[in-house]
């Protein structure tokens, strides 16, 4: 059994996705990090940055040793998820480093300008014109990326959806969050239409 330690958030639903992708059995804790929750003692002793998401599994691998297996970090976790099922990532050296590649442009590039958009556009208590020309001109960048890519293969990563999908997907969803217009980017939209229809990403959006 694996616990999971969530709210509904782009960087969470990266795991929940997984998970039921994955099929193994887990446990929700929600974190309500609108309640701060995230900083309570008995959470951080879990994750002491203070983030979610976090996992606890109760049967690691063997190679982790004995004993429950703590993780934080959405892309480490995943690409932990991938290692325990053999699912969500290529088994050859260079597909792999490839999947890891597009995982890290999302950890990276995607996820902190995204966020960022989102913060400055929703959340800021005043309009800040050059944080928001600054984000939006970096988030049209990374759909323009993203768009080449997908002109080339059918997923990120490869031919198959893999982590890096399952990674960028939650963030693509806030599109309108972002200004963003997917038709503008056909071969986004086209991607995204095809991993919105997965019932197990679905399932995954409903956590917690």
């Amino acid at each position: 059994m694996i616990d999971l330690y969530v709210w509904g958030t782009s960087n969470g639903r990266k795991v929940s996705i997984m998970l039921e992708e994955t099929g193994l059995p887990y446990q929700v804790f929600p974190i309500d990090i609108t309640k701060n929750e995230q900083f309570a003692p008995d959470y951080k002793r879990i994750n002491p940055n203070s983030k979610i998401p976090a996992i606890v599994d109760h049967d690691p691998l063997a190679a982790y040793g004995k004993g429950p297996f703590t993780l934080w970090e959405s892309g480490a976790i995943l690409i932990y998820l991938a290692e325990k099922t053999g699912r969500f990532m290529p088994q050859d050296a260079r597909g792999r480093m490839i999947a890891i590649q597009w995982l890290m442009f999302q950890m990276g590039g995607v996820g902190p300008n995204f966020g960022q958009a989102h913060h400055f556009r929703r959340a800021a208590k005043e309009q800040v014109p050059y944080a928001l020309k600054r984000f939006d001109t970096e988030v049209a960048r990374l759909y323009g990326v993203m768009n080449e890519r997908l002109g080339e293969s059918a997923y990120l990563a490869a031919a198959d959806y893999t982590i890096a999908d399952i990674a960028t997907y939650p963030w693509v969803a806030r599109h309108d969050w972002q200004g963003i217009d997917l038709a503008a980017y056909p071969n986004v939209q086209r991607w995204f239409e095809a991993i919105k229809a997965r019932p197990a990403v679905q399932r995954g959006f409903e956590v917690p």
